[in-house]
This record gives structure tokens, sequence and C-alpha cells, in this order.
């Protein structure tokens, strides 16, 4: 009987889980959230999520087809992701061609100018983010107030990040903000922001849903929010009348968006739990010290930008134990 040995490039692993269905697992569970954005702000939501969707996976068809030249890769529905990520990155009253310019960028740029999926070094949904920020800002931090379905306009509000910064800035107490603020509605969504940043208990349900399914470890986000705890605790604990307690800083913004959704992203974060948590505290003291210390109230988009860009010297310096080094060292002893 021949043995016949079949030698070929790594990987050598095999998964019933492809692409698709890991993506089509991130759309899921950020549908609870969208859920929660419509009751808030009201069917704007749903129009800048499609639009983004949209515009995502049409640059992506367009490029591949018409400048990489290659088979199209819209049916794994990353750029599906990227749109829907995009879109819980803006205000909901944003104009939808800004919506479209976003998605040009993350896309176009961010994307497929390194070759696509598994190639880009930044997340590109926040540079398409972080983009819109800094060319529009007006547009970008102006945040409608919680609406209706019944499509009642909505006044003008500030983000809780927002009103914080600016309180304690003016003189103002931590119990001043507070006093303007409802627990209540920093957990179910009812606060000024982008849409993806409202649904605190949404968004938490739907990252343990992935967890649980094995779409993405606990490390990355267990280390960015035990990191800004930790950090802005030290903080409060010292000075608790000039610094938000911890509990504020994990509910505002987009903490958990940034935690769960998007510092987990397979191609842009580490290829090792070690060093997923280094990257983690990395992006969890990122985001407080340019919340408390920066020109934006937020911090979350930069801090994984920043961190992304070091993700190729933690997968230098922190490896997995070569095979069978561990067995031999155990034997050793």
């Amino acid at each position: 009987m021949d043995n016949k040995f079949i030698i070929s490039p790594s990987p050598h692993v095999f998964a019933k889980r492809d692409t698709t269905r890991i993506m089509s697992d991130v759309v899921l569970a950020l549908m609870p959230a969208l859920a929660v954005s419509v009751w808030v702000f009201g069917w704007g939501v749903l129009a800048v999520t499609v639009v983004s969707v949209a515009s995502c996976v049409v640059f992506e068809w367009l490029v591949q087809k018409y400048l990489l030249k290659g088979p199209a890769t819209i049916g794994n529905l990353s750029a599906v992701v990227t749109g829907v990520l995009l879109a819980f990155n803006l205000p909901p009253s944003i104009p939808l061609w800004l919506v479209m310019l976003g998605a040009f960028v993350a896309i176009a740029v961010a994307k497929m100018t390194f070759g696509g999926l598994g190639r880009n070094p930044f997340n590109p949904a926040l540079v398409g983010r972080v983009f819109l920020l800094i060319a529009y800002p007006v547009q970008m931090t102006t945040f409608p107030a919680v609406a209706t379905l019944s499509g009642v306009d909505a006044a003008t509000g500030a983000t809780p990040l927002a009103l914080a910064k600016a309180t304690l800035k003016g003189g103002g107490s931590v119990s001043d903000v507070m006093a303007q603020l409802n627990v209540t509605d920093l957990l179910v969504g009812f606060k000024s922001g982008s849409f993806g940043e409202v649904a605190a208990v949404a968004l938490l349900l739907g990252g343990l849903y992935l967890i649980v399914s094995k779409v993405i470890s606990w490390h990355v986000p267990v280390a960015v929010l035990g990191t800004m705890a930790v950090f802005s605790a030290i903080l409060w604990f010292v000075a608790p009348e000039s610094y938000m307690p911890p509990m504020f800083h994990l509910l505002t913004g987009g903490a958990l968006l940034g935690a769960l959704f998007m510092a987990t992203d397979y191609s842009t974060s580490p290829m090792t739990h070690r060093g997923g948590i280094i990257f983690g505290v990395g992006i969890g003291l990122l985001t407080i010290i340019i919340r408390l210390w920066g020109a934006y109230p937020e911090g979350m988009s930069f801090a994984i930008l920043i961190m992304n860009a070091a993700v190729p010297l933690i997968n230098k310096y922190v490896k997995p134990a070569h095979f069978g080094v561990n067995k031999k060292r155990r034997a050793q002893a």
C-alpha cells in the first residue's frame, strides 16, 4: 500500500464557518441595536443604513471589477458589515450624500486599495467615519435628540460625552452632569449620539451572541472595557467631582460598539489572545486619554485606528509557541 503525503502551504484548518457565515452572524448581532435605534430616532435610521450598505457593496463591486479586475467579492458580505458599522457611526440626521462619500472612503480607500478583505491594515468603517469627522465636523457632530416613530421632529441635543466635557471644562462638577442624565436612558438608548452608540443593552446582547457562537473571543472586548473601567475608576476615586465614573464611560459614546464589533475585526486585530489583550489595553487607555484631555469628547475611533497601526508590531513580538515546544518543555521538567 502506497502512502501518499500531500504537502501544501498553510493554513490547514478547515471549518464549516466561512467568511460569509461569519459576516452574516455579525450583521445578525447588530440587528437588535438597529431596532432600538429606529425606535429612538425614527425611520431615518433605516435610510442611512440602507444607503451606507448599498454604497459599500456597489463601490466594492466597481473597484473589484474595473480596477483590480478580479472575481466579485461582494458575496462574502464583508462590504455589508462595513456598511452597517459605518452607518452605526453616523448621526441619524446626516445628509445621505455624506453617507455615500464615507462609504467610498471606507471601501475604495481603506479596504480595496490594499487588496481587499484580509489585507487592509485599518478598520474600513472607522476610516470612513474619521474622514467625515475631520472633513465635515459640523454635520458629524450635529445630533438630534430622541424622536419617535411618528416622525415628530426632534431638537438637536448634546451627546452625554459632549455634555460632560463642556460642563467640566466650564467649571461644573460630576454631580452637575449626572443631574442632567438618567442611567436607565444610558442603558436603553434614550440619548443623543450616533445611532449605533445609543443601545447599550442591545449591543451587549449582540456581542454576547458573537462570543458564545465563537465568532469573536472575549479577550479584546474585555481588555478594552476593563482597561477603560480601571483607568477611569482610578481618576474618579482621586477626584470624584472632576472625573466621570467608570459606568458613564462604558455606557456612552462608542465604547461598546467599538470594543465588541470594531476592535474585534479579524483583519485589523492581533492573531493571538495575548496580543489581543495588549491591543485591547492600548485601545482602552487611548480612549480615556482622548476623552479627558483631547479635542474631541469621544476617542474610541481614533484609539482603534492607532492600535490598528501597532498590530504588525504586536504580531511580531507576541507569537504562539512553536508546535511541540510546550510538550518538550514539560518532558524535560
